[in-house]
């Protein structure tokens, strides 16, 4: 399995690992996540969506995994840590620094995100980031499920441009290379989609009526990366020491736009 893995990683810079969390297991993230976002929103991030937006009442919980006092960041500190997952990133890119944690919970109705690359917002130096995407609920287009571009990962960082509001609740977006396809993902919940921090994609509204799209998120760099940008600091070491290092400083290639948190 593993020269496989690594094999289609390096050709298409994305690899999908099915049924790597069991249906109990998900069932569990899925319980904590729902109980933590009706509690409360402590665990949220700011993106501006107004009231009467269904992301108004599921904001995306962002660094989960910082907040070890309640059942859903010690359950996304444990994932991320996690041998499963961890040996398919060390796989990919040798020794790792677990960087972040992300929840989507996408109801029914939510705008998607438009495309784009996490390296943009990481800036992770002189390698370059890695996204574990762990599927919480069964995936496909009419739920917003993500699309994906194979073999973006050989391309330079695209600097962004003005998204479709309407469509995506961020505001940039990039801009599908040349000679490129997007790819649109199905995965069934347990399913964990690995892709490089060049790797083009982003996802449409959710459709469906009665269907969320809840995804839980990591994003790993390289043991021997030497900056990167300080909303990702500390970062966590496999035996959950945090360590730093050095801030990226400037907006990197494309100015302005890697100031915002993807």
């Amino acid at each position: 399995m593993t020269s496989t893995v690594a094999e289609v990683y390096e050709r298409d810079g994305i690899v999908q690992v099915p049924g790597l969390i069991p249906a109990a297991e998900v069932e569990q993230i899925k319980a904590a996540f729902m109980s933590q976002v009706a509690a409360d929103h402590s665990l949220a991030i700011d993106d501006g969506v107004p009231e009467g937006d269904p992301l108004a009442s599921y904001p995306r919980f962002v660094h989960p995994h910082r907040r070890e006092d309640v059942e859903a960041g010690e359950i996304a500190l444990e994932l991320m840590l996690d041998s499963r997952i961890l040996d398919v990133v060390i796989t990919l890119i040798g020794p790792a620094l677990g960087a972040q944690s992300m929840f989507y919970f996408k109801p029914p109705g939510a705008r998607g995100q438009a495309m784009h690359q996490d390296n943009t917002f990481l800036r992770a130096h002189p390698e370059t980031c890695l996204a574990a995407w762990v599927a919480i609920d069964d995936v496909d287009a009419d739920n917003g499920g993500l699309a994906v571009v194979p073999g973006s990962h050989r391309v330079d960082l695209v600097c962004p441009e003005p998204a479709d509001l309407s469509e995506s609740f961020t505001s940039v977006e990039v801009p599908i290379p040349a000679g490129m396809q997007k790819v649109q993902t199905r995965m069934q919940a347990g399913d964990v989609l690995f892709f490089h921090g060049s790797v083009v994609h982003g996802s449409r509204p959710n459709t469906s009526t009665d269907r969320f799209r809840r995804s839980l998120i990591f994003h790993y760099i390289p043991e021997a990366s030497t900056e990167i940008a300080a909303f990702y600091d500390p970062l966590v070491r496999p035996d959950r020491r945090t360590v730093s290092i050095a801030a990226a400083i400037g907006g990197g290639p494309c100015g302005d736009y890697a100031d915002a948190e993807p």
